[in-house]
């Protein structure tokens, strides 16, 4: 937390009890410890993996607030990435991601909904911040448009994943 709070990455509450931690020798209360803890075990359990397969369904045009928050425990300064004079380094590259995506509507680059893609665009943009540029998107689209678009996604989908073990 110490190399943090002087990276300058930290916010809020946070910023004033790490402070008081590195100044002074607070004591950091149990269930802060214990939050610390778990954040800990879900970044070395992802910096460990060689692929990572996420679920990432389309929640009012971007990504559902748990998954947010499992993201936010991988944002990690020098961990993950680091600033260096030229600008932004990830370090957690070297990993395949696949992203299982399911969209009630057509969101795709050829939909005129398109623009409103803030799942992909924003898992993406992460994950490159990070170091992962080897990124597949597997997509059910189109799920809440009737039984027939709804079949279709899933073959489309499946047929997707089929392509990926071939590969």
């Amino acid at each position: 937390m110490k190399a943090l709070y002087e990276a300058g990455a930290l916010a809020g509450h946070i910023v004033e009890m790490v402070a008081a931690a590195v100044q002074g020798g607070a004591k950091v209360d149990a269930s802060t410890q214990a939050e610390f803890s778990e954040t800990n075990v879900v970044l070395d359990e992802f910096l460990a993996a060689d692929i990572v397969v996420l679920g990432a369904p389309m929640y009012n045009f971007g990504i559902p607030s748990q998954l947010k928050a499992w993201i936010d425990c991988l944002a990690s300064p020098g961990k993950t990435f680091k600033y260096t004079a030229t600008g932004v380094a990830g370090l957690a590259g070297g990993k395949k991601l696949i992203i299982a995506s399911s969209r009630g509507g057509l969101y795709t680059a050829s939909s005129p909904m398109a623009f409103m893609d803030h799942q992909e665009t924003f898992l993406t943009s992460f994950f490159g911040f990070i170091g992962i540029s080897d990124a597949a998107f597997v997509r059910a689209e189109g799920v809440g448009l009737g039984p027939e678009q709804r079949k279709l996604a899933l073959e489309t989908a499946l047929a997707d994943v089929s392509a990926l073990t071939a590969a």
